[in-house]
C-alpha cells in the first residue's frame, strides 16, 4: 500500500471585508487510508480512551451547572463559526473541555477561559493557520487575558496528559459513508446533515458519554433517515440502516436507536427554540428577524427534515 500526500489551496468562506480571505491549504483524504478497514477498527480500539472518565456534573464539579456547559458551548461554537474554522475543531475542543472538566474540579468563573484555552489548543493541532490567542482574548470581550489564556493552556495539557490528538465524531463520518449503499448524488448533502447533527450532539451535554462512533452512526442515521432514501433503496429504511450501522460500528442495536432518538430530540428542541425567537421578533423588520433565526440555529440546520 502506498501513502500519498497532496494540497489543495482552497478559499475560505468569509466576508469581503474580512482579513481571514486567504487562500488555505488543505490535505485531501488518502483513499488508501478510507478504504483500509484497519484504519476502522484501530478507531473503533481507541476512542473509549478519548472519553470524559464520569459524569463530572455529579462527581467532580461543584459550581459547574450543565446549562453553564450549554452557554460556554454556544459561545466556542459562535467563535468557531466567526473564525471559519474547519469542522473538527470544535468537536474536538468540547472533547478537551469535557475530558477537563472530568478530573478538575473548576470555578464558574473560569469557565468561559477554559473553553477559549480548548479552542486554542484544537486550532493549533488541526488548523494550518489557528486562532491567535490575542484573537480569543477579544472574543471575551478582553474579560480575560493572554497570560491568562497561555498559563491555562500548560494547565489543561498537563491535565489531559498531553494526550490531545482525540478520536471525534468526524473522525467516523467518511468511514461510515463509504460504507453504506447511498446514492452519490446525495452523498455530499448526507454528509453536510450529519456534520450539523454532530455539532448539535457537542453542545448537548446529555450525549458528551457516548462514543464517537456511536454520535458519528446516529449522525449518519438520522441524515438518511431525514432524506427518506428509503423510497428508492429499501437497504436504507430505518430499521435496516440502524442495524447495518450498528454491526458496522460494533455497537448494540438498541443503544444506537435511542442515540440516534436523542439526536433528533436535541434537533427538535434547536427548531422549536429557533421558532420561538423569530415569533419573539414578530414586530422587527423581515430581515432582523431571519438573522436571529440563523443565529439561534446552528449551521444548515434548517435543511433537515426528519
Amino acid at each position: 500500500m502506498e501513502l500519498y500526500c497532496m494540497e489543495s489551496d482552497s478559499d475560505s468562506d468569509s466576508d469581503s471585508d474580512s482579513d481571514s480571505a486567504a487562500a488555505v491549504v488543505l490535505a485531501p483524504m488518502d483513499p488508501n487510508i478510507l478504504h483500509d478497514d484497519r484504519v476502522l477498527q484501530n478507531l473503533l480500539t481507541i476512542e473509549d480512551s478519548f472519553l470524559p472518565q464520569c459524569s463530572y456534573f455529579q462527581r467532580v464539579q461543584k459550581e459547574i451547572e450543565p446549562y453553564m456547559r450549554r452557554v460556554v458551548a454556544g459561545w466556542m461554537l459562535e467563535v468557531c463559526e466567526a473564525e471559519n474554522s474547519e469542522e473538527d475543531i470544535f468537536p474536538l475542543a468540547i472533547n478537551y473541555l469535557d475530558r477537563f472538566l472530568a478530573v478538575m474540579p473548576t470555578r464558574k468563573n473560569y469557565l468561559q477561559l477554559l473553553g477559549a484555552v480548548c479552542l486554542f489548543l484544537a486550532s493549533k493541532l488541526k488548523e494550518s493557520r489557528p486562532i491567535s490567542a490575542e484573537r480569543l482574548c477579544m472574543y471575551t470581550d478582553n474579560s480575560i487575558t493572554t497570560p491568562e489564556l497561555l498559563d491555562w493552556e500548560m494547565l489543561v495539557l498537563g491535565k489531559l496528559r498531553w494526550n490531545m490528538a482525540a478520536v471525534t465524531p468526524n473522525d467516523f463520518v467518511e468511514q461510515i459513508l463509504r460504507r453504506l449503499p447511498l446514492p452519490e448524488e446525495k452523498v455530499a448533502m448526507i454528509r453536510k446533515h450529519t456534520q450539523t447533527f454532530i455539532t448539535l450532539c457537542a453542545t448537548d451535554e446529555g450525549l458528551a458519554m457516548n462514543p464517537p462512533s456511536m454520535i458519528a452512526s446516529g449522525s449518519v442515521g438520522a441524515a438518511v433517515c431525514g432524506l427518506q432514501l428509503e423510497r428508492k433503496d429499501p437497504r436504507l429504511t430505518k430499521d435496516k440502516l440502524t442495524e447495518l450501522l450498528a454491526k458496522m460500528t460494533n455497537t448494540e442495536v438498541d443503544c444506537l436507536r435511542a442515540c440516534q432518538e436523542q439526536i433528533e430530540s436535541v434537533l427538535a428542541a434547536s427548531l422549536q427554540q429557533s421558532r420561538a425567537g423569530a415569533a419573539n421578533g414578530a414586530n422587527k423588520s423581515r430581515e432582523q428577524q431571519q438573522q436571529q433565526d440563523q443565529s439561534s440555529t446552528p449551521t444548515d440546520v434548517r435543511d433537515v427534515n426528519l
